[in-house]
């Protein structure tokens, strides 16, 4: 489990996450939920472009489920 952690570097770096702390583990989901809107926002403009636009989505599905894993291991964290 510690090497999945170390991919979602948020919970450590930014909001060190807590059983005692539930600022930071709103602090992690909400940086989490924003980079994945802003992500989506800018990956969604960029599927327009008929050659490289599937590639794009793939892209943009891997991005959200990147911010999933993070919530997931964030609320972990906080619950250990």
């Amino acid at each position: 489990m510690e090497q999945i952690e170390k991919l979602f570097p948020i919970g450590d770096s930014i909001a060190p996450i807590d059983k005692n702390n539930v600022v930071s583990l709103v602090i992690a989901i909400v940086l989490y939920v924003v980079a994945a809107a802003v992500a989506g926002v800018f990956i969604g403009l960029l599927t327009k472009i008929p050659v490289v636009g599937f590639l794009f989505a793939i892209i943009g599905t891997l991005v959200g489920l990147y911010a999933l894993g993070g919530i997931i291991i964030s609320v972990y964290r906080f619950l250990r």
